[in-house]
């Protein structure tokens, strides 16, 4: 039997859910949770050690660091992928509403753009300061944005890294998992606190602080989801928030003596 509109039931488009959050930030989550207990079962505090989010895959090999660095980036991307096909099949022609229908397209550039700029600037910077309160109290691990070797591709492959953190967490826990809720059944309260709870779940392996931190994000990018009916703005402003931390630590690690690193 059919949902509203010929869409699959609800029993279907839950199991599509889970499905595709095992194999993306649900797994991820797990993943986190995991690696927060091992730190915490260590000795010392938090702040002792680091989560390196960028690392070298063959340090002395350059060109080959290069392509482990475009595979890790390309495949992390399939799930946006399968997204985009579920989306397509939500009618029985084949012909569903695709990404467009989470506002993820290019028919506003200069609005998104500008959007998520202003919401960069308010989040980056006041994640920046909640970062390092959280691990000068010991809440929060060392965050080391990268350690890519010093070569001519380092920038290119941050900036890429740093979409490809956009697209696949917004798309995903923004406006597929919102999306999925609501036709399943789901408040919008509910569907709110699972979206912020999943956000600020796989940033655990950062600490209490990057939990907390990314949760409190989440709240905010749902209500601006909402409130704008596209996630393109919310893809910018992430992106941004990435590019400037992970090119600005880059350029600045060990320059400057606010700036922790590993």
């Amino acid at each position: 039997m059919l949902g509203p509109a010929g869409a699959p039931p609800a029993r279907v488009l839950r199991n599509e859910l889970l499905i595709v959050l095992a194999l993306s930030l649900g797994a991820s989550a797990v993943a986190s949770l995991i690696r927060f207990t091992g730190v915490l079962t260590r000795p010392g505090g938090l702040s002792d050690y680091a989560a390196t989010l960028n690392s070298s895959r063959a340090p002395d090999r350059p060109w080959l660091d290069l392509a482990w660095q475009l595979f890790g980036i390309a495949t992390a991307l399939v799930p946006v992928v399968l997204v985009a096909h579920l989306l397509l099949r939500e009618r029985p022609d084949g012909r569903g509403p695709g990404l467009p229908a989470l506002g993820f397209d290019l028919r506003r550039p200069g609005s998104d753009l500008a959007r998520g700029a202003l919401v960069a600037a308010v989040i980056g910077g006041t994640g920046l300061l909640l970062y390092l309160g959280a691990r000068a109290v010991g809440g929060n691990l060392t965050v080391v944005p990268e350690n890519l070797p010093d070569v001519w591709w380092k920038i290119p492959v941050l900036v890429l890294s740093a979409l490809q953190n956009a697209v696949l967490e917004e798309v995903i826990v923004l406006g597929y998992l919102l999306r999925r809720l609501g036709q399943t059944g789901w408040t919008p309260a509910a569907a709110l606190l699972a979206s912020a709870l999943l956000r600020g779940s796989y940033h655990l392996y950062q600490g209490i602080g990057g939990f907390l931190g990314n949760a409190a994000m989440g709240v905010i990018f749902v209500w601006l989801y909402r409130r704008w009916g596209r996630v393109m703005p919310l893809v910018a402003a992430h992106a941004l928030i990435d590019i400037v931390a992970f090119v600005g630590y880059a350029l600045l690690a060990g320059r400057v003596d606010w700036l922790p690193t590993a």
